[in-house]
């Protein structure tokens, strides 16, 4: 029924009755027979003659035998002239000065009796500024205006079907209303703009349909609708009228907090951001699913909703990133070699069931992020690809518009149509469905003219190198027009090349995303941990060379689902060693990663230790959770990711270096690194050691900037996270005993395979705040690291325009006659010799402050 026609040859079809030559000719008659008219609305429908006084009504109904129309206030049949046996009629009435409202009443081939309006007798509705947004590509909302709409026009309800087809010959509409036949319902070209559309009186929602176009070299193509908002269930690829409406949203306060976020990076980089990333088909499965039947054990979004909500609650996320949810043929593409960018997948449920989804994430606090993939489309033949007959969502040029290694289609970039329909589907999705941002999948490859392609295969830009330049500027309009139009929306880049300034705004030279997957870290951390640990001694760079840029872009430390499928094992199976090491591994890997700066992604299975890569065809081994060392892990996942939501220090200062300071980072031979974070403010500290070998470590001394005392809040070696118990018993006291270049050290029992994590307290006597500038190398020199023995000696560090006796002079008349000798002769807060401090007034801090300050 829903076929390819590979040719057709024009029928020589004569005209058994003459028609009005007025209206329809013998040409016009033979193209709309052989479909190929693009202005059907100029022959069929109602024409008025004046000077006859006459109203003509032309009709083609391929599937009637017999028709009749009914004007309106009027209950007389009139029947209609048959002309030739394809099935054009028409009717001749006098006396009529202007068209009246009528209806036809036809039987079908069937025996069916159908009473509908006439098509051609309303245009089809797409005005000079539409047209005009579409061109020029800047029309950001073109989903209210392409595709199926339900519409009332003239008091007649129906289906509006507008579509881009530039190079076609003709296309009509085709679904069950009319037996799918190709050319039973011409569409009009829209001021020769490309753009084709007709309005069909009484189709509804759920309208099954696809385009029938045909190209100049007259094969019929059946596609289905770009801008369609649903599409039937693979294998079937039809698409549905639907309308989005009646969906009653609750998550009004969740939309309003979310626009609150106008500065980006400071925001972002506040808050804290743990991603659980989902494949949906393949999280839970229930064939035994009576609420949605289905074959494959899926589950509708409904139900997903409260499973993987309650679990993500739990688990302490903060968000939940979906892998591809637009309509994709092909189960194993894990949704990323999308044919219908508007229509979520019908596997999981309806689009009113994907709203509840979303809806029920927010009001229970959880963000929802959609993989989103502008970088390449399928070959399927219902799709885009050729989609007129000419290459025209795709670049023509092949060395630019196909992938070899994936056997897709690339966009192009340079044609405003394609720009339109690729930032209005972003918007759609934020729009729509209340999206709080985006992953944009394989951005690499829009980089890159030779991306994937050997010599010879590409060719080099206007400049003569090889960057996309038409991609780098479509990737800039989109991140500008998605944060103009949708405050506090998040825009992430899967960006695996060092490209510079992904994450930097648009008007500074960037390509204007939030936050960019960090690839770099990702593949060298995994390398490492999978390494016996006898040889990290030789690889201790993998572990700190990240830092060295992890402050150039806004990262998120990704540890996804590219990384545990196709023979990659997973994450668990990637330690070395027997069952206790490897968990002893897979626990100091994510201790590593949750005390990186950088906000944090997980995909489903990583948390629970799950050892069988990922089959997108099964569910997850959620029975793994019934083994003593699973569920131990998984106990010690969820605590860290309450603490890195609870805790400042972990979260507030990610994109800057001032939130990280390391405190050993050369020692190789024995595989053991340590540093710490701190907060916004600068007024909490965490200090982190890592024992990357199975050799227990006692009496470790470290080197630490603040003297007080490191309490021991997470040890990953701890018996009920699985471990051997061996740590710290609570904390310890730092000693005035200078470390390396910290005035003060620290001795440790650096556990096996471990993670410590400590918070800094202030003892009694220590009045010192922690400075505002801290970097990953050395502390950047601030007033308080500075030692004044002086007033002289202070001069030498103030400013020349600040006068150092009115400063003085200020603390002096603070401190009372009697108690002035209390006053240490060295006032200081990063000590660089053994020495006693007393406590000394707010407002002397505040002075001291403010000479920072200044």
């Amino acid at each position: 029924m829903r076929k390819k026609i590979p040719k057709e040859t024009p029928r020589k079809t004569p005209i058994d009755k003459e028609p009005d030559l007025k209206t329809l000719t013998r040409k016009a008659v033979a193209k709309l027979i052989n479909f190929e008219e693009s202005h059907p609305s100029e022959i069929l429908g109602p024409r008025i003659l004046e000077e006859r006084g006459e109203l003509i009504i032309n009709v083609y109904l391929p599937l009637a035998v017999k028709v009749s129309l009914v004007i309106k206030g009027s209950r007389k049949k009139i029947e209609m002239e048959r002309l030739n046996k394809e099935g054009v009629f028409q009717a001749k009435l006098s006396g009529y000065k202007k068209i009246p409202r009528y209806k036809i009443i036809w039987k079908s081939i069937n025996n069916e009796l159908i009473e509908t309006e006439d098509p051609y007798a309303f245009k089809p509705v797409l005005g000079e500024i539409d047209l005009h947004l579409l061109g020029e590509g800047t029309h950001h909302k073109s989903f209210e205006k392409l595709g199926s709409k339900v519409t009332v026009i003239d008091g007649v309800k129906g289906v509006q079907f507008v579509v881009w087809a530039p190079n076609a010959k003709s296309i009509s509409v085709a679904g069950e209303f009319n037996d799918w036949k190709e050319g039973a319902h011409p569409m009009t070209v829209i001021e020769n703009s490309g753009y084709w559309g007709l309005f069909i009186p009484g189709l509804g929602e759920g309208t099954t349909y696809k385009y029938a176009v045909k190209t100049k070299s007259n094969v019929v193509y059946l596609r289905a609708d770009p801008y369609a908002f649903r599409s039937e269930l693979r294998p079937s690829t039809a698409s549905i009228v639907e309308s989005l409406k009646g969906y009653k949203w609750k998550d009004k306060d969740w939309i309003k907090e979310r626009s609150r976020s106008r500065k980006g990076k400071l925001l972002l980089g506040t808050k804290p951001i743990s991603i659980y990333e989902v494949h949906l088909g393949s999280w839970k499965k229930d064939y035994d699913n009576t609420d949605f039947p289905n074959e494959w054990g899926y589950k509708n979004y409904r139900q997903l909703a409260h499973e993987i909500v309650e679990y993500v609650k739990e688990m302490n996320y903060t968000h939940i990133e979906l892998l591809p949810v637009s309509e994709h043929p092909l189960d194993i593409s894990w949704g990323y070699q999308v044919t219908n960018y508007f229509a979520p997948t019908s596997r999981y449920g309806t689009p009113q069931d994907l709203m509840y989804f979303v809806d029920y994430c927010h009001t229970n606090g959880i963000g929802v992020i959609l993989d989103w993939v502008p970088s390449h489309f399928p070959t399927d033949v219902h799709g885009l690809g050729e989609f007129d007959g000419k290459r025209i969502y795709e670049y023509a040029n092949l060395k630019k518009g196909f992938h070899k290694g994936w056997g897709t289609y690339v966009f192009d970039y340079g044609r405003n149509e394609v720009i339109n329909f690729l930032i209005s589907n972003a918007l759609f999705w934020m729009e729509k469905y209340h999206i709080d941002g985006l992953r944009v999948d394989a951005v690499a490859s829009m980089l890159y003219l030779d991306y994937s392609r050997d010599p010879g295969e590409w060719e080099p830009n206007i400049y003569g190198s090889n960057e996309n330049l038409e991609a780098i500027a479509f990737l800039k309009k989109l991140n500008e027009t998605v944060h103009n139009t949708h405050k506090g929306v998040i825009m992430i880049a899967e960006e695996s090349s060092s490209w510079p300034g992904v994450t930097r705004p648009v008007h500074l030279g960037g390509l204007g995303f939030d936050m960019k997957w960090n690839m770099g870290w990702m593949h060298d951390i995994l390398a490492y941990f999978s390494m016996d640990p006898i040889f990290r001694k030789f690889h201790h760079g993998k572990l700190t060379f990240a830092i060295w840029y992890a402050f150039n872009e806004n990262f998120v430390l990704p540890l996804s689902h590219d990384e545990v499928v196709h023979l990659k094992k997973s994450v668990a199976e990637k330690m070395p060693g027997d069952e206790w090491h490897k968990f002893a591994n897979l626990r100091l890997l994510f201790g590593f990663m949750f005390g990186h700066p950088g906000k944090k992604l997980n995909f489903m299975g990583n948390d629970i230790a799950q050892y069988r890569e990922w089959n997108s065809e099964t569910q997850l081994d959620w029975e793994a959770l019934d083994y003593d060392l699973n569920r131990k892990f998984h106990e010690y996942f969820k605590e860290l990711n309450r603490l890195y939501s609870e805790e400042p220090a972990l979260h507030e200062d990610d994109f800057d270096s001032t939130g990280f300071q390391w405190i050993d980072f050369s020692n190789a031979d024995e595989s053991i690194i340590c540093f710490v974070r701190y907060n916004l403010d600068k007024t909490k500290m965490m200090l982190f050691t890592f024992n990357m070998t199975p050799v227990l470590r006692n009496d470790y001394v470290l080197g630490v900037p603040y003297h007080g005392f490191y309490r021991e809040i997470l040890n990953s070696n701890a018996e009920q996270f699985g471990g051997s118990g061996v740590g710290n018993l609570g904390g310890v006291h730092s000693e005035d005993v200078p470390r390396f270049d910290f005035p003060y050290s620290v001795k440790v029992t650096l556990p096996p395979l471990a993670v410590n994590i400590y918070t800094f307290e202030k003892t009694e006597s220590q009045a010192v705040e922690i400075p505002d500038a801290v970097t990953e190398h050395e502390p950047v020199p601030a007033i308080e690291d500075t030692v004044f023995e002086t007033t002289e000696n202070a001069a030498e560090v103030l400013p020349e325009d600040m006068d150092v006796k009115v400063v003085t002079e200020e603390i002096d008349e603070l401190i009372p006659d009697d108690k002035e000798e209390e006053l240490p002769a060295t006032i200081e807060v990063k000590k660089e010799a053994k020495a006693e401090e007393d406590e000394m007034s707010d407002k002397i801090k505040q002075i001291l402050k403010k000479i920072k300050k200044y």
